[in-house]
């Protein structure tokens, strides 16, 4: 009797136009690797609302040019059945500069064309953001972005962006996966040479446009600030420097061993500034110079890290957490709302974020008078909060991302880091430091301390595990964590939910002055937990440490009563 998998995969090996992958392919059936073709053909990515995301190699379970081919043809047919009044204006196609990106983007961009479909391929690697603003300067159809974000050198991945210049959400998902599942034999899927009439090749004027409109978006001017940057190894160095050189700017000092594009991340073996360690060649340089401020992004230029000068921490710099970024910038945005002067500027302004950030800036937004709005986790969703009578003036979450404005509908680090440059030169006219701003925030609406705590669980044994602690939480929720009394239980899976948003794999926990959030990551196989603790400030520096050292203590409590509650390490 012929086993599946090795049916399957000889199939597959007969179809794979990559001659890497099919010499992979090759070896593994000769070698008899069960095991290796299990993980191969066992499984296969699914396409989602995060489009695919896996590691680079042959099969169904793995990204390949097979599959992006698949993926392609399956997109187009969706495209010309759900929106064809649409598609005149084309397709965006851009690609970072990971393994396989720039031949996944071209194949993408054969499968179009051979669909009849026009193609704005994007000139070289670029930033993530850039290709979501291509979307929308362009007024294409829909848009890709090859790339994996911060995941390890070994994956890759393939965004797809609606006519709106924000990710798809559903049912536009679904619709895409059957799309893709009923594309028959590879062979059967044309393929038009990159010379072909609807293929169109950008050149420098999209990046020009783009950096136009972030300047007009954020007009103010550079100041005397030593900077240090690093893209790690990404595809940002080279649209930042120009920006801020556009900005007034001095050059900053950029980290020389990751300032260039390189997909095996030689220094960074998770190059995620969340993860420990990531930014420490840029802090080492910020204290060999005397800087001021670090900024990072991550490889595709969608997120941003910012430290700062802390004596009070080992090494006297602090990294600040993506809900103190999130403050600042609501912050400035606030301070003076002509910061953001957009188009439609007559429609009201509003303030979003994810329900797994802090509750800070709906305390901002509150007292400002100004509308504000949870979402989802996705900048997916962040970026639909607005619709046809608002403007979104400021949406972020916490593991990075932010957008200050609506020139691009999502996340944008590039954008993000001169709105936080221009925001330490303003305080710093004021004679004060990033510090300073932060603890007056946290006088005025109470210290907010925030936390992550993720459980990496590898392999098909670690999704159950992560299935198997969701389905747990949700049967037998706690009714008190860590000495305080859980007062509500949210299952986003209820299509009722009361905070009436869509459903999701998510449980919140409320208590008084005290929330945990846990969910399964949509790209990584990750359970993530988020909790927050909110203490007021009685008055003084005293007070204000006192309640910070409350806060980051029900931060340990909560933690330790949560991971018991999972039945996690």
């Amino acid at each position: 009797m012929t086993d599946p998998l090795w049916e399957a995969a000889e199939v597959w090996l007969a179809e794979d136009p990559d001659p890497d992958t099919r010499a992979e392919l090759a070896a593994a059936l000769e070698a008899g690797d069960d095991a290796g073709l299990r993980a191969r053909f066992g499984a296969r990515l699914q396409f989602g609302t995060a489009g695919l995301r896996g590691p680079l190699g042959a099969g169904p379970n793995r990204m390949n040019r097979a599959l992006v081919r698949r993926a392609a043809a399956g997109l187009a047919a969706w495209l010309g059945a759900a929106h064809p009044d649409r598609l005149a204006t084309g397709v965006a196609v851009g690609f970072d500069a990971r393994h396989k990106s720039d031949v996944f983007a071209e194949d993408t961009a054969g499968v179009m064309a051979a669909a009849g479909i026009d193609v704005h391929l994007l000139p070289e690697p670029l930033p993530t953001p850039v290709l979501a603003f291509a979307v929308r300067h362009l007024g294409a159809a829909a848009g890709v972005m090859v790339t994996a974000s911060h995941n390890p050198a070994a994956d890759n991945g393939y965004k797809v962006y609606d006519h709106t210049g924000a990710q798809i959400v559903a049912p536009a998902d679904s619709e895409i996966s059957a799309a893709i599942d009923a594309v028959g034999p590879l062979a059967d899927v044309a393929l038009a040479p990159l010379d072909h009439p609807c293929i169109h090749s950008l050149g420098p004027e999209l990046v020009d446009g783009y950096l136009a409109a972030v300047r007009a978006m954020l007009p103010g001017g550079g100041g005397d600030l030593s900077v240090v940057y690093t893209p790690l190894h990404g595809v940002g160095g080279e649209v930042v420097l120009a920006m801020l050189d556009r900005a007034g700017f001095a050059p900053p000092h950029a980290v020389a061993e990751q300032l260039a594009p390189d997909p095996d991340f030689p220094t960074a073996a998770f190059p995620n500034p969340e993860e420990p360690g990531a930014l420490d060649l840029a802090l080492a340089e910020a204290r060999r110079v005397g800087a001021d401020v670090v900024v990072a992004n991550d490889p595709d230029a969608d997120r941003l890290a910012v430290a700062v000068p802390d004596p009070g921490t080992p090494g006297g710099w602090r990294a600040l957490r993506g809900d103190e970024v999130g403050a600042l910038l609501a912050d400035a945005v606030l301070d003076d709302l002509a910061v953001v002067p957009l188009v439609g500027a007559d429609r009201p302004p509003v303030l979003a974020t994810s329900i797994v950030s802090s509750r800070l800036l709906a305390a901002m937004a509150t007292a400002a008078g100004v509308a504000y709005a949870d979402t989802l986790t996705g900048f997916k969703w962040i970026a639909r909060v607005p619709g046809p009578d608002r403007r979104l003036l400021f949406g972020y979450e916490e593991a990075l991302g932010y957008c200050v404005g609506d020139l691009v509908a999502d996340k944008d680090g590039i954008s993000a880091l001169l709105a936080v440059l221009q925001r330490v030169v303003a305080l710093r006219a004021r004679g004060l430091g990033v510090a300073d701003r932060l603890d007056a925030l946290a006088r005025l609406h109470g210290v907010h301390a925030t936390r992550q705590r993720s459980f990496r669980l590898e392999g098909e044994a670690g999704l159950a595990r992560i299935g198997a602690a969701m389905d747990g939480l949700r049967a037998a929720p706690p009714s008190e964590l860590a000495a305080r009394t859980v007062t509500s239980v949210d299952d986003l899976l209820d299509p009722a939910n009361r905070l009436g948003l869509p459903p999701a794999d998510v449980v919140l926990l409320g208590m008084d002055g005290a929330r945990a959030v846990v969910r399964p990551s949509g790209t990584e196989p990750k359970l993530k937990c988020y909790l927050e603790g909110v203490r007021s400030v009685p008055g003084g520096d005293a007070g204000l440490a006192r309640a910070r050292a409350a806060a980051e203590g029900d931060l340990d409590d909560l933690e330790a009563a949560l991971t018991g509650c999972l039945g996690l390490p």
